[in-house]
């Protein structure tokens, strides 16, 4: 079985570690879903991308600096 709070611990202090990267990472991943899928769900997978990078946004504290601007 897989342990996504684990998955999820391990993603948000590398992305406080690597936030250019992260945004990176999440820009890709929403480029690729839209290829795999013919851009049919571009819409949503937008929303889900604004509301990763709103989430690293707020992540300084827990990275031990400043939110992302």
């Amino acid at each position: 079985m897989v342990d996504f709070k684990g998955l999820a611990d391990k993603a948000k202090d590398l992305a406080g570690k690597h936030p250019d990267q992260a945004d990176q990472a999440v820009e890709r991943g929403g480029d690729a879903i839209d290829a795999r899928t013919g851009g049919k769900y571009a819409d949503k997978v937008d929303i889900g991308q604004e509301k990763a990078n709103t989430f690293l946004d707020g992540q300084g504290d827990a990275r031990g600096g400043e939110p992302r601007s």
